[in-house]
């Protein structure tokens, strides 16, 4: 999911009664909406049939996006085009619209004639059917600026990313290896609404399916494991071959388990695979390689971080499952970490990553190897998807900086300080007033607006802190 360009419909809007005014008009502006499809072919595949000129020209364009699954549509008014031609069918899709509010020509001269005015006239046209979409309660984001501007394809790769992610929750399906960590009460919710409400079915599979499939894992896809983390990272001299081997085991047999089951986020609980009785030690490493080829993740048995995980990827790409482990007054931060598990592709880029032998007391097994960074210092954002009640979902958003710090000598896991923009007092009063939980996924990065249109086109509430 998170190598796919978000699939865009672009509607490009005239009507036919120009045609006899200034013949050729209809390619003319056919052009010029493949022109717009071109300058955005490095954030979305744009796909434009044919100017629609009249209602049915509408309903069926529309219904061809519906059946390629595409994730939007983009608006632009080719001329004006009258909003009723086009009305029913946009309020009745199922897929996210945006409004492109803007023309061939970027400026006014005193050359233009009769026809200039017609080729770009869209803007009343925008008018009129913003004014319907409003009227219907539609959420309409809307762009106004010239299509060669970087800040317009910037606004329509947001976007389009937002709406990717959230066509990608309709289709996603999420595996969780036995249960869900007892006690703790903010990863739990109603599969059955999630299912409802924005799309992702949740399995629960028995961790026997993993062992076995570790079983069946081949010496060869073992050894092209350890082969590429040689290659990628610093290895600890702690580590044993045995430790090696049955770590890649774990990875091969997750990947297989999930591309043959269509699964794009998962989540093992430290308990299920220490009381199990077969295994060795926790698949830390192995979680971490899954996020880092666009897998969505969660500890614990938390399906919400492991969909947030996987949104993320689609929305922003490299997205990271972590939380807040303590806080720092002084700087103003908070420290993200996690037991082990942690995108690789977030870390620092001036020091290599390390494999290391990691003493470990929880789940009572022997030391798991655990990728060991600092995250890149730089921009980023927090998200944390929290069930309320029955299908309301409320997503709280954070936006700030990862510091650089100090190394810290003795921690053995992921980690990184998060300096809130709003500071770490107020962001967490926020966050904990509305029931943010205590596993998030960080992308590098401000993202807060894509969080937004993903929320207008879910319907989730939105609290940004």
């Amino acid at each position: 999911m998170a190598d796919r360009k978000p699939q865009i419909g672009l509607m490009g809007i005239m009507q036919a009664l120009y045609d006899d005014m200034l013949p050729g008009i209809t390619e003319r502006q056919a052009n010029y909406a493949r022109q717009i499809a071109q300058q955005l072919s490095d954030v979305a595949d744009v796909h434009f049939p044919r100017p629609v000129r009249t209602r049915a020209d509408a309903e069926e364009i529309v219904a061809g996006f519906e059946r390629d699954n595409l994730d939007g549509i983009l608006i632009v008014m080719l001329t004006y085009g009258p909003a009723m031609n086009v009305t029913r069918t946009l309020v009745n899709t199922r897929l996210p619209l945006m409004l492109a509010n803007t023309q061939p020509e970027r400026n006014i001269t005193d050359k233009w004639d009769m026809g200039d005015m017609t080729y770009n006239q869209g803007v009343h046209g925008a008018q009129d059917t913003a004014n319907v979409l409003a009227r219907a309660g539609i959420p309409l984001p809307v762009v106004t600026d010239d299509w060669r501007a970087p800040e317009f394809k910037q606004q329509v790769e947001d976007w389009a990313r937002a709406a990717a992610a959230a066509s990608a929750l309709r289709r996603l399906k999420v595996a969780i290896f036995g249960y869900s960590m007892n006690g703790m009460g903010d990863i739990r919710v109603d599969e059955t609404a999630m299912l409802r409400k924005l799309g992702p079915q949740i399995d629960s599979l028995a961790p026997g399916e993993l062992y076995r499939a570790m079983q069946a894992a081949s010496s060869a896809e073992i050894q092209a494991v350890i082969e590429q983390e040689n290659q990628l990272f610093e290895i600890d001299s702690k580590l044993s071959q045995a430790q090696r081997e049955e770590s890649a085991r774990y990875l091969v047999a997750l990947r297989r388990i999930l591309s043959e089951g269509g699964y794009g986020a998962y989540s093992t609980h430290f308990g299920t695979i220490g009381e199990d009785g077969r295994f060795k030690f926790l698949p830390l490493a192995a979680a971490s390689t899954l996020m880092a080829e666009g897998y969505g993740f969660g500890a614990e048995g938390d399906a919400c971080s492991a969909i947030l995980v996987a949104a993320g990827h689609v929305l922003a790409g490299d997205a990271h499952f972590t939380e807040m482990y303590a806080m720092d007054f002084d700087r103003d931060t908070a420290l993200m970490s996690h037991m082990g598990e942690g995108n690789w592709k977030v870390a620092r880029q001036d020091r290599r990553t390390r494999l290391i032998d990691r003493p470990l007391g929880i789940g009572a097994l022997d030391n798991p190897p655990t990728f060991l960074f600092q995250i890149q210092p730089g921009p980023a954002t927090l998200a944390s998807l929290a069930p309320m009640q029955g299908e309301h979902f409320r997503l709280i958003v954070a936006e700030g900086e990862i510091l650089d710090t100090p190394e810290m000598p003795l921690l053995e896991m992921p980690y990184g300080e998060f300096k809130p923009r709003t500071g770490v007092r107020a962001c967490l009063n926020g966050w904990l007033r509305a029931g943010g939980t205590h596993h998030q996924v960080m992308n590098l990065g401000h993202y807060a607006n894509r969080w937004r249109l993903f929320c207008e086109m879910t319907g989730i509430e939105l609290v940004e802190v």
